[in-house]
């Protein structure tokens, strides 16, 4: 399903150092990307990650953004960009064998959504 967006009024929301791997959040961002704002309020309601719900917050809050800040319809919006970057990693230790230690590495990443107004169809 291809929805033309209107790029200029683009308005976005980013979430930092969520306690969680980049990679268990983009699967769950492929799955709204493109949608209306409806539809991905449905289909993360729905989905069994975990991810759902900071993305959830995520995608809330650029909603927020756009109807108060530009002034636009939260059902006339699409997410336009929905992407997750690699945060910082929380280095944990972990004692082993003989006194020696094993780093673990807790990674985080950055979410971040931006929605657009849907361009109306003639």
């Amino acid at each position: 399903m291809a929805v033309a967006v209107d790029d200029t009024q683009e308005v976005k929301a980013i979430a930092r150092h969520i306690r969680m791997s980049p990679t268990k959040v983009r699967r769950v961002l492929d799955q709204i990307r493109g949608r209306t704002y409806q539809d991905a309020l449905i289909v993360l309601r729905f989905m069994p990650y975990r991810a759902c719900e900071p993305i959830l917050k995520v995608l809330r809050s650029a909603a927020a953004n756009a109807e108060h800040n530009e002034g636009l319809d939260r059902a006339s919006l699409v997410v336009s960009k929905a992407f997750a970057d690699q945060g910082i990693y929380l280095r944990r230790y972990r004692p082993r064998a003989q006194g020696r230690v094993y780093q673990v590495r807790k990674p985080t990443c950055h979410i971040t959504i931006a929605v657009a107004p849907q361009l109306e169809e003639e």
